[in-house]
């Protein structure tokens, strides 16, 4: 590995320097067997690109990418128009979209690409020296956040010092052949479908919040937000066994597919226009009584406002979600009523404990999965992801 880690290893010039890289034209048909992508740039514009296949070195594995799950952060890189005036769940993202812009892109490339897709299962086709845990044809899911892994670096030991694959400049897996370090994949079982190693990546991301919230048996709890990671934090607790649970989102669609997810789930839907205090008490009153854990997935100031004011004395809301930089919260109402708030970055450890989940039966992904594409129609997928109308929920890309 280079002095500068992982960081190095992973540098996009290592492909947008490489003279095959190309981004193909719309409609042009790759041969079967080239190394397409789905890229984007700050301009919001996605498309496929060809680059070299590459090579495993030492201690890394090549994996045929059989399945990508399509984040719902990068849903605006398909609607730039929905960052002019941005409401809701659009505030984040677009926050997040412009973060990347002034303070990533500028070290992506010279024709400014980047890579997505970290959500992803396939299928191990060739090992580099020392790969002793992994032959070809092993199943596989890629955890996509990799420490630096050098002995110097403190921030390894803790967490958020990462190469994440597809945030700025670090280019994703949504493509054929993906290098991965061989010690950040983890082996499916034979019962465990790509789709669902694809979908363990969002599933770690709701067990970290569970963990982190201190949820335990029987505890009333409140999740905000029905999209993919509301969904995944939802069959989450009621594995761990909360009771009752209530989920809230704007989109009645979404919480009836909540409904069929998790019959028992009790659903609010939150109109434009209610106020926190009238959203907690629809939240209390389904409840039937204040709910000790919030697991809040959509970063929007209101609804972690609401979160709170449906809190228990000594609750703890738990943000996932990504929000604005800047955001006022009821100060003094979280203190007389001793309510802790805890947020969450990234996950660390928490793939094989998804996988086992999975594997028992106590968790069943397969539903989360409403459309399914093709490598080579990315960028339809992608159009898809983004238009509500579509009624998506998780939409994937297959190879």
């Amino acid at each position: 590995m280079p002095d500068g880690g992982f960081a190095d290893t992973y540098s996009p010039r290592n492909v947008l320097d490489d003279p095959s890289f190309r981004i193909l034209a719309p409609g042009e048909v790759p041969a079967p067997d080239a190394n397409i992508a789905a890229f984007y740039n700050p301009n919001h514009e996605i498309h496929l690109v060809q680059k070299p296949r590459p090579i495993p070195g030492p201690g890394q594995v090549l994996v045929h990418v059989r399945a990508t799950g399509i984040c719902g952060h990068v849903h605006l890189l398909a609607h730039p128009e929905r960052c002019v005036n941005p409401i809701g769940r659009d505030q984040e993202r677009c926050s997040l979209l412009e973060a990347w812009k002034s303070r990533r892109f500028d070290d992506c490339d010279r024709r400014v690409q980047c890579g997505s897709g970290h959500e992803s299962a396939g299928e191990v086709v060739e090992v580099g020296e020392g790969v002793t845990q992994w032959k070809v044809g092993d199943r596989v899911a890629i955890e996509a956040g990799v420490p630096c892994s050098k002995s110097s670096c403190d921030y390894c030991r803790v967490g958020p010092e990462v190469v994440f694959f597809s945030t700025p400049p670090f280019h994703g897996t949504l493509t054929r052949w993906h290098l991965h370090p061989a010690e950040w994949l983890h082996r499916l079982p034979d019962s465990l479908s790509f789709e669902e190693g694809s979908l363990c990546e969002p599933l770690a991301v709701a067990l970290a919040g569970i963990e982190r919230a201190g949820l335990r048996l029987g505890d009333p709890t409140l999740i905000c937000g029905a999209g993919p990671i509301g969904l995944v934090s939802l069959l989450s607790a009621r594995a761990a066994g909360a009771e009752p649970i209530v989920i809230t989102d704007l989109f009645q669609s979404r919480l009836d597919f909540a409904k069929k997810l998790v019959p028992g789930v009790r659903t609010i839907l939150i109109e434009r226009g209610t106020t926190p205090k009238d959203g907690a008490q629809k939240i209390k009153a389904a409840a039937e009584g204040a709910v000790k854990v919030a697991i809040e997935c959509s970063g929007v100031e209101s609804s972690i406002h609401t979160a709170i004011h449906a809190m228990q004395f000594g609750g703890k809301v738990f943000i996932i979600g990504v929000g604005k930089n800047e955001q006022l919260f009821p100060f003094m109402h979280l203190s007389a009523n001793e309510i802790d708030v805890s947020f969450q970055y990234r996950y660390a450890n928490q793939y094989p404990k998804a996988i086992r989940l999975v594997a028992g039966g106590l968790i069943n992904l397969k539903p989360l999965v409403t459309h399914r594409f093709k490598l080579e129609e990315a960028v339809s997928a992608f159009h898809v992801a983004a238009d509500p109308s579509q009624g998506a929920i998780k939409v994937q890309i297959q190879d």
